[in-house]
């Protein structure tokens, strides 16, 4: 009888398990989501919190004040920023449409004057005229080369004299602009000997007429210093120095068939 007991006893004796069953209510162990992990997965669905717009109560950013905001107030903010920007991007684009629109009508005003000169004075005439009345510079000047100053009415000097007083801005075919001592800039403004009216240098465009060999040099000026500097546009300049590179040897008498 004993040995029945034990037989029955063995036979309903629970078995142990090795394995540990999950806890009732535990959630399921998943991977750490790193930041760039979440970061991707909602540039890839864009739409994720559209579909889950209970989300949005959850999500708050910090303000600068300290205070946190919701998604969509920080989204509206930074909606709100970028408006603003782009709205004064837009402003300056419309203003500088605006004053390239006006240049253009200058030039082509000047640039007729030019054809309707019939000698190397009117030529002068017309560009220092037109300068100093149709175009928004405070100081103009256009020189000639020639062995004999002032010959033809209009504004001329020897090369090496030119040289002796602005050489380092004659070089090359391009404009030239950027501050100018006082010497150069009496020199390109005030030949007359009146000196610079600010007793200073000032700031300077300078367009060099050269076709093979220097003829001259147009330029405009200002007093203020930051006025023309290396990122000025001198589109036009260049456009009225071509127009007279044209002109100067039928006007002057010195073209060649």
């Amino acid at each position: 009888m004993s040995a029945s007991k034990d037989k029955v006893g063995a036979a309903t004796a629970p078995k142990k398990s090795n394995s540990t069953a999950p806890a009732t209510g535990a959630r399921p162990v998943t991977a750490e989501l790193s930041d760039e992990a979440v970061r991707e997965f909602l540039k890839e669905n864009g739409d994720f919190l559209q579909r889950n717009p209970d989300l949005l109560d959850h999500l708050h950013v910090s303000h600068a004040s300290g205070s946190a905001v919701s998604l969509v107030e920080k989204q509206v903010s930074v909606l709100r920023e970028r408006n603003v920007d782009i709205r004064h991007r837009l402003k300056s684009l419309t203003a500088n449409a605006r004053e390239n629109d006006k240049l253009f009508e200058q030039t082509r005003n000047l640039v007729i004057k030019l054809l309707e000169a019939d000698s190397v004075n009117g030529l002068y005439r017309a560009y220092m005229d037109t300068m100093q009345s149709g175009f928004d510079v405070e100081f103009a000047s256009m020189i000639l080369f020639g062995d004999e100053p002032d010959e033809k009415g209009c504004r001329t000097d020897t090369i090496d004299n030119a040289r002796s007083h602005i050489g380092a801005l004659m070089s090359g075919r391009k404009p030239v602009c950027g501050v100018l001592r006082t010497e150069e800039f009496s020199y390109l403004f005030a030949p007359d000997g009146g000196g610079n009216p600010f007793q200073q240098g000032g700031s300077a465009a300078i367009m060099p007429l050269t076709d093979g060999a220097q003829l001259g040099l147009i330029a405009v000026g200002s007093s203020d210093a930051d006025r023309y500097t290396n990122s000025t546009g001198t589109l036009f300049l260049a456009h009225i120095a071509e127009v007279m590179l044209r002109l100067l040897p039928r006007l002057s008498g010195t073209e060649t068939s």
